[in-house]
């Protein structure tokens, strides 16, 4: 919901959106504990690539665990603190986080809805390229689901899918900087 970071002004740039569970770390499904993060494979070199190459690093990331009491907006948080101090320590950064704690089944009334920022939905996506001055094109989404990639599609920009939990993001990466 809340970026990590300040607004960016200038002229539009393309940015990198990246899926957080599955893409960046290992889902454990409902990972929120500092202590379960593992990052995939190829995770903290693809985002050091994303870092050299000049792209805003901008995750967007459903986190419907909140809606259903699993745990807090507080929780997320820290999962995303600790994910930036452990991404530092290798020389990567992502430049914000973008969640949703929303799910229409949840029992957490105020995140018990239908929300844009939810993916499929654009919300978290168009409101990232507000705060950062995106440009749509060159701008893309690596994700592990079908929801990330129609997520993108509504807001405009490319998206590539990669398998979950073990997919090469790095890989992935070199392909899109080489095209």
């Amino acid at each position: 919901m809340i970026p990590s970071h300040q607004h960016q002004t200038g002229a539009p740039r393309p940015a990198a959106f990246l899926d957080r569970d599955g893409v960046i770390n290992v889902d454990h499904g409902y990972t929120f504990r500092p202590d379960d993060l593992e990052f995939t494979p190829t995770a903290v070199e693809g985002i050091r690539l994303l870092n050299e190459a000049g792209y805003p690093v901008l995750v967007v990331t459903n986190q419907s665990g909140v809606a259903r009491g699993l745990y807090s907006t507080k929780d997320v948080e820290t999962f995303h603190d600790h994910m930036q101090a452990a991404l530092r320590e290798q020389g990567a950064r992502i430049d914000a986080f973008y969640y949703a704690p929303f799910h229409p089944d949840g029992i957490v009334a105020e995140f018990a809805i239908e929300h844009e920022d939810r993916k499929p939905g654009s919300g978290m996506i168009l409101r990232a390229m507000r705060d950062w001055n995106v440009a749509r094109e060159g701008s893309f989404l690596i994700g592990d689901k079908q929801s990330d990639a129609d997520s993108a599609a509504a807001a405009g920009i490319a998206a590539m899918l990669i398998a979950p939990n073990q997919g090469d993001l790095a890989g992935v990466v070199r392909t899109l900087l080489d095209t």
